[in-house]
């Protein structure tokens, strides 16, 4: 049987990531592809690090996206930072900074891990009791975890960090572009993203800016990253003056990737982080309306692009994700790890962080909640959101 052209559905991605994409990006993605050493990509490499210095806040020379996923960045933070005999502190708080913590203890450093109970975010108490008596290179913690939708706030890590001459390397993946980050004025040392989260571009690239101190670092390293492809020191030869080769990149992830950025830069940054904090606090009004409560019970702990749900008694996890996406064209994402089958996790993501996707999200949880015999306040939901919006003083015809 012959196979059909290829035709995926338009989704309403409100998940951890991947978001929704604007369409304005989808047709920088579908521009013609040209070599990577074009005089018109080279041209499009320098813009592309332009908007990304922007978007960190940064004047980093080492700043470009690494041909890779969240993950890779990652990867790249840990394998350049980290050599055999070296200290480190990762905190842990969820799946994903326990990724980071799973990928340092492949190095050949001595590695602690600092936790925190779900839901939380490690104390920087927590990790300067953990140093003692260690000269630590580098602490890595994930700015928001997006398996439990905390947000760390960083200021107490980088004053441990300052204490111990300790490098910071910071997951951005699911913060950039839309929780308040300047990684020059914060003294961020290594931060790292993901294209696909609140940039909203295809997913694929990892943005990843180096402080000159980490830079330094770097040069006076002892033996070669154990990573070719993620050694930024030649991945930065072909992102910096001379251009050389290093690999053919995603020509074509690089122009949405682009485009997602002039369009972050285009809307302002703290227009954007306003932007998706009223949008979340619409969306939490409107569930705790309907009698949904949150997972992360202090709100200053809440990471505003992912927000955790508990699951009200009574309703099938997956009949009822599986029903929004059937009927309503809305994916929303399950719990992972311990979390699985106890929380949803609501992605307000970029592109996806608007008014009308919020409204129809809560109508439609309503809806499907109801068919499973759930009962709930009617309209309760949109109303609260509506009148969210009303104190926040975002019109509800605007993004």
């Amino acid at each position: 049987m012959p196979i059909g052209e290829l035709a995926p559905p338009l989704r309403l991605m409100m998940t951890p990531g991947p978001s929704s994409i604007d369409p304005r990006v989808y047709r920088a993605l579908a521009a013609p592809v040209v070599g990577h050493l074009d005089p018109f990509f080279k041209t499009c490499m320098s813009e592309t690090q332009e908007l990304m210095r922007q978007v960190f806040q940064t004047a980093n020379r080492i700043t470009m996206p690494m041909s890779a996923t969240g993950s890779g960045g990652i990867e790249t933070a840990i394998v350049n930072t980290l050599e055999a005999g070296d200290e480190a502190i990762v905190c842990v708080n969820g799946y994903f900074s326990e990724r980071m913590y799973e990928i340092a203890t492949r190095t050949q450093a001595k590695i602690t891990k600092v936790e925190a109970p779900l839901g939380r975010a490690v104390d920087p108490e927590d990790v300067r009791r953990a140093a003692a008596g260690k000269k630590i290179k580098i602490i890595g913690v994930a700015h928001g975890e997006t398996s439990t939708g905390v947000v760390t706030h960083l200021d107490g890590l980088r004053k441990v960090a300052d204490e111990l001459g300790a490098l910071l390397v910071v997951d951005a993946v699911a913060s950039l572009a839309a929780v308040p980050m300047n990684v020059d004025k914060e003294r961020l040392d290594v931060v790292f993203s993901g294209s696909q989260k609140a940039l909203s571009a295809p997913p694929g690239m990892s943005p990843i800016t180096v402080s000159p101190r980490a830079e330094e670092v770097l040069t006076h390293r002892k033996t070669k990253v154990q990573s070719w492809y993620f050694d930024i020191t030649t991945a930065m030869a072909y992102w910096g003056q001379g251009r050389l080769y290093h690999h053919t990149p995603p020509i074509s992830l690089i122009y949405a990737l682009r485009e997602a950025m002039r369009l972050t830069v285009e809307e302002g940054l703290e227009a954007r982080w306003e932007r998706h904090r009223a949008n979340q606090q619409a969306l939490i009004a409107g569930c705790e309306a309907m009698h949904i409560k949150m997972f992360v019970e202090n709100p200053k702990d809440r990471l505003v692009t992912v927000t955790p749900v508990m699951i009200p008694a009574g309703i099938d996890d997956v009949k009822f994700r599986d029903q929004l996406l059937e009927e309503f064209n809305i994916e929303i994402a399950g719990g992972i790890g311990p979390l699985k089958g106890k929380i949803w996790r609501l992605g307000l993501m970029g592109y996806c962080a608007q008014k009308a996707n919020v409204l129809l999200l809560l109508s439609a949880m309503e809806k499907v909640a109801l068919d499973q015999g759930v009962r709930i306040p009617a309209g309760a939901g949109v109303a609260s959101a509506i009148r969210s919006y009303s104190q926040s003083g975002v019109a509800l015809a605007a993004k």
